[in-house]
């Protein structure tokens, strides 16, 4: 909607002239306010936002005073809008927003409106980054022969994209093998600076996944947002946000030169969940910060969802306008960033205290403290010291299973599998490595580790060392610049006599694209029920993530990464025990090799340079042949067929009517699950491969598919048949109900023990509404809005938690179910539940944000629970039925 009129903030309104040219901004110095230079400097990008976009509807000018007064509002629970100036998508929740999209388009033009009024109304960039699988590895030919099939398992979905990218105005596609969504974002996407119509403005978005956050590291607001929120900006929704406190996060001293910013990272994430600042803003402050690379900074604020907070903001500075430099960004547009954030007091001297604003609260880390480490088996933020590794990994063998324990009996723990791999005789054992992934935005984006892996492996080969050649090792960097540096450092041949050859450009097997383990491997593995490993240079290793057989997962710098390789176990302390032997019997240690942080600097600054960026960024857009080659239907309304197991319009619209449904209680809803803490978005929607035992894949052998032609469920997004059936069919899930892991839970009226979905249909058939009960975090990990549209598929109408990560309960709330939570210090434990009992909720008539409900069991006990829905938007969103049937209402009034 346009303005109303003239605001208050009218005269904010300047000119700026830089070089020849003028530029129009809203100075927020002329507020007059003394307010605004104590705010974080995150905090004065959302009041920038609100300033600009006041136009007393979705904007308020009391809004403005709202985050001003941020000071006293913080702990207040205030909601403010939030207008970010764009969206970026990857494939894996980008087909399904475009599916979204086109089923909108269907359900308005049925209601009687113009179907081509959904659209993007703001720049929205989708990347193709998610569907490339590690199918062939230690080979020159792997990237092509990679790339060539995930065409011929994706063509279908390509094809509806290309649709999306004509038929859909303001959205721009990055073909498939350009590389991550967040490594392309920060070396292209990005403007620091919007200018739209001659008008300045800092650049800030949502994303459709949750490392979105970093371009937090390059002074960019961002974070990630469910699909289905996402989806309600690209049609120009606001965000409504409680105005967060910000944690000031000061880094001082010099880093050790044997540490990475890997272990920074870690470090970081550690502290940080242990302090606690999930929906809270953190950012980074003091002398230390002025150290660190851009790269350096996009590593520790890509992992924010890993430490629980909205964003890890690093404010521009010298270093930002020089990483623009770097990568090749247009020097007059470099100067408009300079001069416009210098004019409104956002460009930050991390050397100044003078400059430091007002914080929530502070914590501080000392660089000097960090040392080498990694984090497992099962959580991103369980960090272990490397010297710490062999005996920490015995003690996770010991204790019951859990996030460090997997409850291996002694008399087993000493287990040898005999196997052959090409014609030689190999052992198993616990610890064994058998994936080696250099991988994931948040490392590939870092000159600084990858170039140090080159070189470790340049020292490693020349010290005779080897990888066992059944273990699966791959590189698969965030873009192609990546390639660029590594070739012309000459690093490459021995990263690739190692075993580390370039496999594709994408998320691969931090998003669990692993591809199968050889037979000979996998076989030896079940026999001896071995947890063996996986080391990766990613951001998530919850269980089965990576892959099905690799019950223990670590996050590592790449330089780890190969160095885990070449040990080719986790047991091992590399301060005591050789890494491996020379030629001539000679022990080699891992500080033989391992490069210090001077050498890796000087090869960047030799070989990390502007015209690779430019040259890789300058036919991004064009694609390949494959991608050019393919045909996409010209229609505004998309023609759907019915035979595709990949694309299918959703149930989530058929029937819905132009006036509001009446808001029913919940009344004698069965628990569909039974669950602990931690459930993560991979454990309720996972990306992986389909189980060919699993209800999704006996869909798919329905429609005539065999196992090689399944795919992932990341792939089939855009179906929502297989989705659903995927819904909770994590083979780690562990439901109370069965007491062990396993995609399963019981039909409490018959007590059968099924699939979920299976039973989930079952009741569906019996008329019984269902709920799921959990502990705390529900939710955590990936941005999935499938998370939530598969369990309002399977019939769920409310979730009851101790608390919630908060994307996905955003997302809940986007599909119209109820997220309860368990009164402070009251969970399923304390309270006695069961989950076998008969629930039912009454809905006050006039819901508040927050209020509190009575929940009632058939055996005359009942307990008070929170309604988390948040603010009166939230409210808006679950009283028309989710979030997009109030955008198709709302579009249908315009």
């Amino acid at each position: 909607m346009a303005k109303t009129g003239s605001t208050k903030f009218d005269h904010c309104k300047k000119t700026l002239r830089v070089g020849e040219e003028d530029f129009e901004y809203f100075n927020l110095t002329d507020l007059q306010d003394p307010r605004y230079d104590r705010l974080p400097f995150s905090i004065r990008v959302l009041l920038e936002s609100a300033v600009r976009n006041c136009d007393n509807f979705y904007v308020k000018e009391n809004d403005v005073e709202k985050i001003l007064n941020w000071s006293e509002n913080q702990n207040n629970a205030v909601e403010v809008p939030f207008k970010p100036s764009r969206v970026i998508l990857q494939d894996f929740t980008g087909v399904p927003a475009v599916v979204d999209f086109a089923a909108m388009r269907d359900a308005v033009k049925r209601l009687g409106g113009d179907p081509e009024k959904i659209n993007p109304a703001c720049p929205s960039d989708l990347v193709i980054d998610h569907s490339v699988q590690v199918d062939v590895t230690r080979s020159s030919s792997a990237l092509e022969k990679n790339q060539e099939i995930e065409f011929e398992r994706n063509k279908e979905r390509f094809l509806f994209l290309k649709w999306g990218a004509k038929a859909l105005k303001n959205m721009l596609i990055v073909p498939p093998g350009s590389g991550i969504v967040h490594q392309v974002n920060l070396e292209y996407l990005a403007r620091v600076v919007f200018s739209s119509e001659g008008v300045l403005y800092p650049d800030s978005l949502v994303g459709t996944d949750s490392h979105t956050t970093m371009i937090n590291g390059l002074g960019v607001v961002g974070w990630g947002v469910g699909g289905i929120e996402a989806e309600a900006v690209m049609l120009g929704q606001p965000i409504s946000m409680v105005l967060p406190k910000v944690v000031g996060y000061k880094l001082h001293g010099q880093m050790n030169p044997l540490a990475t910013s890997t272990d920074v990272v870690l470090t970081i994430t550690k502290h940080l969940r242990q302090i606690g600042v999930v929906g809270k803003f953190v950012e980074f402050f003091g002398p230390g910060v002025a150290q660190l690379s851009i790269a350096d900074r996009a590593t520790i604020a890509n992992m924010c969802p890993e430490y629980g907070a909205t964003v890890g903001f690093f404010p521009v500075d010298g270093n930002s306008l020089q990483y623009l430099r770097q990568t090749g960004r247009d020097e007059v547009k470099i100067n408009i960033v300079e001069s416009y954030l210098k004019a409104n007091n956002l460009f930050r001297d991390f050397t100044n205290p003078d400059q430091d604003p007002e914080f929530s609260e502070i914590y501080e880390l000392d660089l000097a403290s960090v040392k080498s480490c990694v984090s497992g088996p099962k959580r991103p933020h369980d960090k272990v010291m490397v010297s710490e590794m062999k005996e920490d990994f015995q003690t996770c063998l010991d204790n019951k299973i859990g996030f460090k324990g997997f409850n291996i009996p002694k008399d087993k723990q000493i287990s040898k599998v005999p196997f052959v791999y090409d014609n030689k005789e190999y052992t198993l054992t616990h610890g064994d490595v058998v994936i080696a992934a250099i991988t994931s935005c948040t490392n590939t984006s870092n000159p600084s580790v990858m170039l140090g892996a080159g070189i470790l492996a340049k020292k490693a080969v020349e010290a005779g060392l080897s990888v066992k050649p059944y273990i699966k090792t791959s590189l698969s960097p965030g873009s192609g610049v990546v390639t660029y540096y590594l070739q012309d450092s000459g690093v490459i041949p021995y990263l690739e006599k190692l075993g580390f050859f370039i496999v594709g450009y994408g998320c691969m097997t931090c998003i669990g694209n692993s591809g199968p383990l050889d037979d000979s491997v996998a076989e030896p593995i079940e026999k001896g029920d071995l947890v063996v490993c996986g080391v990766l240079s990613g951001n998530r290793n919850f269980e089965g993530r990576i892959h099905p057989l690799t019950r223990a997962n670590y996050l590592a710098s790449p330089p780890l990464v190969i160095a885990y390789a070449i040990a080719g176990t986790v047991s091992i302390d590399f301060e005591t025990q050789p890494i491996g032997q020379s030629p001539d019997g000679k022990n080699v240690f891992l500080r033989d090799i391992w490069p210090t942080r001077d050498e890796i600097q000087e090869v960047e600054r030799q070989y990390v340079i502007p015209a690779m960026f430019k040259e890789v960024y300058a036919k991004i857009e064009k694609g390949n042949n494959r991608w050019n080659e393919l045909d996409a239907p010209e229609s505004k309304l998309y023609p759907w067929d019915s035979q595709s197991t990949y694309i299918k319009s959703p149930p989530f619209f058929e029937t819905m009517e132009k006036d509001l449904p009446l808001v029913k209680n919940l009344c004698n809803a069965r628990p569909l699950l039974f669950l602990g803490d931690s459930v993560t978005t991979d454990h309720i929607s996972p990306a992986g491969s389909i189980a060919r035992n699993s209800p999704a894949a006996r869909y798919l052998s329905s429609r005539g598919l065999v196992p090689r032609e399944f795919n992932s469920y990341g792939s089939r997004r855009g179906n929502d048949a297989i989705m659903a059936r995927g819904t909770f069919a994590n083979i780690r899930l562990l439901n109370k109900f069965i007491g062990r892991a396993a995609p399963r839970t019981i039909h409490i009226p018959s007590n059968d023990i099924m699939d979920v979905f299976d039973a989930a249909a079952r009741y569906k058939e019996e008329g019984t509404p269902l709920i799921i009960i959990a502990g705390k975090d529900y939710g955590s990990g990936s941005s999935r809005d499938w998370a939530a549209k598969g369990p309002w598929m399977q019939g769920i109408k409310a979730v009851i938690a101790e608390s919630y990560e908060r994307i996905h309960r955003s997302n809940l709330v986007g599909m119209g179910i109820i997220p309860l939570q368990f009164l402070d210090g009251q969970g399923a434990e304390t309270l006695g539940l069961t989950g076998r009992e008969i629930y039912s909720i009454e809905l006050p008539e006039n819901i508040q944000p927050g209020q509190t409900v009575t929940v009632k069991m058939d055996n005359e006990k009942s307990f008070e629970t929170t309604m988390r829905f948040d603010t009166d938007v939230e409210l808006t969103y679950f009283r028309n039925g989710g979030i997009l049937n109030y955008m198709i209402r709302h579009l249908l009034e315009a």
